[in-house]
C-alpha cells in the first residue's frame, strides 16, 4: 500500500480529499495535518509515501513544508501539491521544491484519482528497475518522449499535424477540444479524431479533462500544452 499524509487547513476539505484517496486502491490515508509544522511533524512519525500539500496553511505556507521536508531529514516522501494557488511564483517554487505534480481545486474525484495512478505506476516502475537503469527505463519514469514521434500504426503524420494545429490553435484562446468538435473541424470519424487527441495525451503534448454534464459519461476535453 501507498501510505499517504492528507495536508489542508480546511477540516471538510481534508476529510473529502482522505475520502477520495481512500476509493482508490493501493493507497491509504495514514493521517491528516492542518498546519504546516503539524505537517513536518506527521512526516517524521508517520513516514507516508506521499503527501497531498496545501499551500495555504495557517502558520507556514505549503512552499515553506516542502522546503523543510527537503533539508536533511530522514523522511522524504513525495509530494503532490493541492491548492487553489494559480500564481507563476508558486507553481515554479513547486516545481523547484521537487513537488511530483501541482493540482489546483476545485477538483473532482477524476481528477486526482488520475494523478494518484500515475503516481502509482511510477512508484511500481522505481520498484521493478534493475541496480542500473537503461536510458529508455529513465526516459520512460520523466515522462520523456522522442522528438517528434511519429504517430502509431493507423495513423499519418499528415492527419496529425492537421489535429495538432486545430488543438494548438483552440488552447491559444485559452480553450479546450472535444473528440467531436474535432472530428467537425477536420472531417475525420470521432472514433478516428479521438485516436489523434489521445496520442498527443500519450505522448505528453496534451492533457484531457472530464467536463461532467447532467447524465451519462462526461465528456472528454482536450488541450495542447
Amino acid at each position: 500500500m501507498i501510505r499517504v499524509l492528507v495536508v489542508d487547513d480546511d477540516f471538510m476539505v481534508a476529510k473529502v480529499h482522505s475520502g477520495y484517496v481512500a476509493r482508490i486502491e493501493g493507497f491509504e490515508v495514514v493521517g491528516v495535518a492542518h498546519t504546516g509544522a503539524d505537517a513536518v511533524t506527521a512526516v517524521d512519525e508517520l513516514r507516508p509515501d506521499l503527501v497531498l500539500l496545501d499551500i495555504y496553511l495557517p502558520d507556514m505556507d505549503g512552499l515553506s513544508v516542502l522546503r523543510e521536508l527537503r533539508a536533511h531529514r530522514s523522511a522524504d516522501p513525495d509530494v503532490l501539491v493541492i491548492t487553489a494557488a494559480r500564481d507563476l511564483d508558486t507553481v515554479r517554487g513547486a516545481i523547484h521544491g521537487g513537488a511530483l505534480h501541482y493540482l489546483i481545486k476545485p477538483f473532482d474525484y477524476e481528477a486526482l484519482r488520475e494523478r494518484l495512478e500515475s503516481f502509482r505506476s511510477m512508484h511500481r516502475a522505481l520498484g521493478e528497475l534493475p541496480g542500473n537503469a537503461a536510458q529508455q527505463d529513465v526516459d520512460r519514469l520523466f515522462g520523456t518522449r522522442t522528438r517528434d514521434a511519429t504517430p502509431p500504426k493507423g495513423l499519418s503524420s499528415e492527419t496529425s499535424g492537421i489535429v495538432a494545429d486545430i488543438l494548438r490553435e483552440r488552447s491559444a484562446g485559452g480553450g479546450d477540444l472535444s473528440a467531436a468538435e474535432c472530428a467537425e473541424a477536420t472531417e475525420l470519424s470521432r472514433v478516428s479524431a479521438r485516436k489523434y487527441l489521445e496520442h498527443f495525451v500519450d505522448t505528453g503534448k496534451a492533457e484531457v479533462r472530464l467536463r461532467y454534464g447532467g447524465t451519462g459519461r462526461p465528456e472528454r476535453r482536450y488541450r495542447w500544452l
